[in-house]
C-alpha cells in the first residue's frame, strides 16, 4: 500500500531528481512511522498501511504541496546562479581581456558611438540581472508568510525568466552587434574566448532552467 502511493506521487512530481528524492524519502518515512504506529495499536499490516496512507492524504493534494516545494527550491537555486555567475561572468571576462590583450586602444579597427552605447547597455544590463535575483530571493522569504506554495512559485518563475530574459538579452545583443563592427573583437586572446563560449553556455543552461522552473509552476495549477 505504501509503496503504491509512493509509486504514485513520484509520478506526479516533477523537478531536481535530488530535491524530489529528498522529498519522497521524508514521505516514505512519515508513512512508515505512522503505520508502525497503527501496528502497535493491533491493526494487520495491511490496514496499518492503508489507515498511514488515509492520514497522509490523497497523492493528488499531497503531490501540490510537495510541487510547490519542488519548484521553490530549485527556483532558488537557479536565482543563486543568476546572483553569482553572471556577473562573475562579466568580470572574469574584462580581467582576462586586461591581462591578455590589454586597453581598448590597441583594437585596430574604429569603435563607432553607437557601439559604445550598445556596449554600455549590454554591460549594464549584466548587473541588473543579479539585482533582479536578490530582490526576488528577499520577495520570497517576504512573502512566504503571505503566499501559499503555488503563488510563491509564480512569483519565483515570473522573476526568473525575466533575470533570465535580461541576460539572455544583453549576451545576444553585446555578440551581434560585436560581430558586426569587428568579429575578430570575440576573440581578442584564448582566455576571452573561452569565457565567452562559457558565458553563452551559462546563459542557454539558464534558459533550461528557467523553463523548468516555469514548468513546475505549470504543474502546480493544472
Amino acid at each position: 500500500m505504501i509503496d503504491a502511493y509512493l509509486g504514485d506521487l513520484d509520478r506526479r512530481l516533477h523537478g531536481c531528481g535530488r530535491f524530489k528524492a529528498d522529498l519522497l524519502a521524508e514521505a516514505r518515512d512519515g508513512l512508515h512511522d505512522a503505520a508502525d504506529a497503527y501496528r502497535a495499536g493491533g491493526w494487520t499490516d495491511e490496514e496499518a498501511e492503508r489507515r498511514a496512507v488515509a492520514d497522509f492524504g490523497p497523492a493528488a493534494v499531497v503531490a501540490r504541496d510537495y510541487q510547490a516545494e519542488l519548484g521553490m527550491l530549485s527556483g532558488v537555486r537557479t536565482l543563486w546562479k543568476l546572483v553569482l555567475g553572471v556577473p562573475a561572468m562579466q568580470i572574469a571576462w574584462d580581467y582576462a581581456r586586461i591581462l591578455t590583450f590589454g586597453e581598448w586602444t590597441k583594437l585596430s579597427t574604429p569603435t563607432p558611438e553607437w557601439y559604445k552605447i550598445v556596449t554600455h547597455a549590454a554591460h549594464g544590463a549584466v548587473f541588473v540581472v543579479p539585482v533582479i535575483g536578490v530582490l526576488a530571493l528577499f520577495g520570497i522569504r517576504w512573502l512566504s508568510r503571505r503566499l501559499d506554495g503555488a503563488g510563491l512559485a509564480r512569483f519565483c518563475g515570473i522573476l526568473i525568466a525575466l533575470a533570465v530574459g535580461v541576460n539572455l538579452a544583453s549576451v545576444g545583443l553585446l555578440i551581434s552587434a560585436t560581430g558586426f563592427v569587428d568579429v575578430s573583437r570575440l576573440f581578442l586572446s584564448v582566455p576571452c574566448a573561452l569565457l565567452m563560449i562559457a558565458w553563452v553556455l551559462l546563459s542557454l543552461r539558464l534558459v533550461v532552467l528557467a523553463r523548468r522552473s516555469w514548468g513546475g509552476y505549470a504543474t502546480i495549477v493544472a
